[in-house]
């Protein structure tokens, strides 16, 4: 065995992710506007695809009223229902 080895009894540490927050609840934010389109569209993907919680970090609470207001704002043709490159 060489001497110059270094055997390590624990995994390395590793950068710890910034944890997610609800963006909502950190601003106070009560109500979700279906007629702001540059608001919703953080929630969207490049094909127009409602982002998940897990990567949006919003709680249940107010990724149920974003999607609401989304769906509102496709009816009004607010928001596409599908597009190639939305952002």
């Amino acid at each position: 065995m060489a001497r110059n080895e270094i055997k390590y009894l624990t995994a390395i540490k590793t950068e710890k992710r910034a944890k997610k927050y609800c963006r909502f609840k950190k601003m106070g934010i009560k109500y979700v506007d279906y007629k702001d389109a540059e608001f919703l569209k953080k929630f969207l993907n490049e094909q127009g695809k409602l982002l998940p919680r897990r990567i949006t970090g919003n709680s249940l609470k107010f990724q149920r009223k974003v999607s609401e207001a989304v769906k509102r704002a496709r009816q009004m043709a607010i928001l596409p229902y599908v597009t190639d490159l939305l952002k």
